[in-house]
């Protein structure tokens, strides 16, 4: 049984998780209206897996992460709205060390909660068997406030890489947000090649992680809201909610964003990524990059893009917090090389730099 403890200001949201969760029958629970109630709990029932609003009173449940993460580091999964402030609010609680995020349903909660109550049971279930990342603690947070204050979107000076028509795609699921901030700000400004990244997503969350991202990297990111044409020096990210396909057009090769194909479980789909990417790129032009996540989305399409010829990364499970999709990669022997998050970057640049 997977000890859930639910903190919610909520009543009636209290109420309800706990009754999807206890006739699942897989999992045994506790409650806590607010942040100081849930540390009392964090040690008298010590959870397996904490679902945490965002929003309550006493002590906020950003506030409340941060004492867990010090006190008994616990997966967290955030209860969040689905509002571009909450993605805002939510991005900071993966980066203080939350696991993943469910987003609320919009309107009454006791007419909706049924549209979630899979998305629950999943997230909760995969949150309990997830790698918790190390803490970033005040120290870290003031010194990447004073990092994105001076970061300079022009090129950096650094040995050359080899310019030329390429794409990096990037999959990537539950963990990545946090991965990905470890991941691309490491990606120097004079990066020969656009990367494409599909992160599964709800749709208002991704325009507020596209500005996230582009005050951290060097590198420009953009949210494909509209059809954007490919360039060098600019990460493009899937808008949530559909699926981004490459076109091809007059003045070039453009990301465009589609409604959500239904083929496909998970959207923003990897595996439509990939294999559009492989219809307008050589596959020694292409680099296929899978990170952490559920599910086996793009690895069959990676895997593909290896037989061909092109080269992909899978992370490694000592980083991913939820080994699948990379774990699908390299079992069906797609992997070019496996890797830990802080080495993805590197090994970018030097495959380009030769």
């Amino acid at each position: 049984m997977i000890k859930v403890l639910v903190v919610d200001d909520s009543a009636l949201m209290r109420k309800h998780l706990v009754n999807i969760l206890e006739a699942d029958g897989g999992f045994t629970t506790c409650t806590a209206r607010n942040g100081v109630e849930a540390l009392q709990e964090l040690h008298h029932f010590q959870p397996d897996v904490i679902s945490l609003d965002i929003n309550m009173p006493d002590m906020d449940g950003l506030t409340a992460l941060s004492r867990i993460m010090v006190e008994r580091p616990t997966p967290v999964v955030m209860v969040s709205s689905l509002t571009e402030k909450g993605a805002a609010v939510t991005f900071e609680a993966l980066a203080l060390g939350a696991v993943d995020y469910i987003c609320k349903p919009g309107g009454t909660i006791s007419l909706n909660i049924h549209q979630i109550q899979d998305d629950i049971l999943t997230r909760l279930r995969a949150a309990a068997r997830a790698k918790i990342r190390h803490t970033r603690g005040l120290a870290y947070r003031i010194s990447e406030e004073n990092r994105r204050a001076s970061v300079d979107k022009r090129p950096v000076i650094a040995p050359k890489m080899v310019l030329g028509d390429g794409l990096v795609v990037i999959g990537v699921s539950t963990g990545g947000p946090r991965t990905l901030e470890d991941i691309l700000p490491l990606l120097p400004g004079d990066f020969p090649w656009p990367l494409i990244i599909a992160q599964h997503m709800p749709v208002n969350f991704t325009a507020a992680f596209a500005r996230r991202m582009n005050d951290l990297c060097p590198l420009s990111v953009v949210e494909v809201n509209r059809p954007l044409l490919l360039t060098p020096g600019t990460i493009y990210l899937g808008r949530g909610g559909g699926d981004v396909l490459l076109s091809n057009r007059r003045t070039g090769i453009h990301a465009v964003s589609m409604p959500e194909n239904s083929r496909h479980l998970w959207h923003p789909s990897v595996e439509l990524l990939m294999r559009s990417a492989m219809e307008h790129f050589r596959p020694e032009r292409l680099i296929g990059v899978l990170l952490t996540g559920m599910g086996y989305d793009g690895a069959e399409a990676m895997t593909e893009l290896r037989r061909r010829g092109g080269r992909t990364i899978a992370e490694s499970e000592e980083t991913a917090v939820v080994y699948g999709m990379p774990a699908e990669l390299v079992k069906l022997g797609g992997a070019t090389a496996v890797l830990g998050s802080h080495q993805i970057a590197g090994r970018l640049i030097d495959w380009l730099r030769h």
